[in-house]
């Protein structure tokens, strides 16, 4: 650390932090005879506690964010010279940095025309709703006004978004939800055999299938929108089966509805493309980023459409009504945009998508080898540097692993110093898969030491029991 802190102002923090700050996901009981964790300083992979006490973060700041790694002075320098120029001015205008960030950024997705700022995923994603809703009163008398989502995804923590949850230990005591949102089946391969009717083979257009089974049931003339994530992040690190995207796009054009990718975790690199989506081959309507946007330098989320969606705000200018009537206030704000525009110029320059799938590409096969190695690991899937390894008790019955053992893994590598992460208080019974998502910067020595902090957790964790 070169932080210029000493014991007296430490201590005088965590006793500030206990009394005041409410932490996120956290049960506060444990503090009353605990400290809490103060993350100090970062620097690429590596961040300090309060004790100075040093970790390589494999989970770029808690929550699939810090794409770039810590301590970028060229974003901070370009921040800080902005929000002299200019800090904020409300959406209602543009700016410089808002208008070079757009046309940056659309480039690497192509199909698509417009970016509407705002700032947090949540936000985005209800943005994308609130257009789904509008559109169908324009078009549709208000008909064509559900949404579908899938089981297991996760769109964000506002009660709509929330409505559109497949978590049901996330969403539980937080109803009731907002009407319209119809949920679609899972396509999680490894656990095919949960589902009644679930075929050995070509599941991937079978899973498809299952949506189009809800829309029918539903009517195809009251839905409006399909909203996914192109990998299922705190679901568990899902990856979708061959053919399954495919599909998916057939069924959208079929029945006209709108194909929203929420790409807030996959966005800017995380999976080895701009977007997880250009895995597929699939043209969205509407994208919805955030975290990796800025790497966490500024807060910045984007809804992008395309001009189709757009032109349909446009098309009765003596309606009041017509227009997108909405603002996110600190979607006005300058930093974002200007450290998204030297976050991706990291990515280019450093050619991190590139690093991105070979150092993603390693660390699975890495992954592989523990399984050999522990029967505990019943799967291992992902892509890029966005990885899970699903813990189970019998690899034969597929019997998930209790959460509290997956809690002593994370535990036991934090005790290394090595951040991992594991779903958590998403899914009942089946918080059993430990999460990886280094930023994309990672080295085979950083993967390297995250496994062999891995492989020490799972003897110590399932020998001792």
């Amino acid at each position: 650390m070169d932080g210029n802190f000493n014991e007296n102002d430490i201590s005088r923090v965590v006793e500030a932090d206990r009394a005041h700050i409410w932490h996120h996901l956290s049960q506060h009981k444990p503090y009353e005879t605990t400290d809490p964790r103060i993350i100090v300083e970062g620097k690429g992979m590596r961040v300090w506690d309060q004790k100075g006490k040093e970790h390589l973060d494999a989970v770029s700041g808690g929550v699939w964010t810090v794409n770039v790694g810590y301590g970028r002075e060229s974003i901070a320098n370009a921040v800080r010279d902005q929000l002299i120029k200019l800090n904020y001015f409300a959406g209602s205008a543009g700016s410089i940095p808002g208008s070079h960030f757009a046309e940056k950024l659309l480039d690497k997705m192509p199909g698509l025309d417009r970016v509407y700022y705002c700032n947090s995923g949540s936000e985005a994603n209800e943005k994308a709703f609130k257009m789904v809703r509008q559109i169908a009163h324009k078009r549709y008398g208000g008909k064509k006004h559900k949404i579908l989502y899938r089981d297991r995804d996760y769109h964000g923590t506002t009660i709509g978004c929330l409505s559109a949850g497949g978590q049901d230990e996330r969403n539980a005591q937080y109803g009731p939800f907002a009407p319209g949102f119809v949920r679609v089946p899972h396509c999680l391969e490894y656990r095919s055999f949960e589902q009644d009717g679930a075929p050995q083979e070509n599941y991937g257009p079978w899973a498809a299938d299952q949506i189009e089974k809800v829309i029918l049931a539903e009517g195809p003339e009251t839905v409006g929108a399909l909203c996914l994530e192109p990998v299922t992040a705190g679901g568990g690190v899902i990856c979708p089966p061959d053919g399954y995207w495919e599909r998916v796009q057939e069924i959208c054009r079929k029945y006209d509805i709108l194909l929203h990718i929420d790409e807030v975790v996959c966005g800017v690199g995380r999976t080895g493309t701009w977007f997880g989506y250009q895995h597929y081959g699939i043209q969205p309507d509407m994208v919805t980023m955030a975290k990796g946007v800025a790497s966490g330098y500024a807060a910045i989320a984007c809804l992008v459409t395309t001009d189709a969606v757009f032109d349909m705000f446009k098309d009765d200018a003596s309606d009041p009504l017509n227009y997108f009537r909405d603002i996110s206030t600190f979607g006005g704000c300058t930093a974002g945009p200007t450290a998204g525009i030297e976050n991706m110029n990291i990515i280019e320059r450093e050619n991190l998508l590139e690093n991105t799938t070979n150092m993603g590409n390693y660390m699975l096969e890495q992954l592989h080898a523990l399984a050999d190695k522990h029967a505990v690991i019943g799967d291992v899937r992902g892509k890029g540097l966005f990885l899970g390894a699903e813990l189970v008790t019998d690899r034969d019955s597929r019997a998930p692993v209790e959460e509290k053992r997956i809690q002593a893994v994370v535990g036991d590598c934090m005790a290394q110093g090595v951040i991992i992460g594991a779903t958590n208080r998403s899914l009942p019974g089946k918080n059993n898969t430990l999460c990886f998502s280094p930023a994309l910067i990672a080295s085979r020595d950083d993967i390297d030491e995250i496994i062999t902090a891995v492989d020490g957790a799972l003897d110590r964790v399932f020998t001792s029991a």
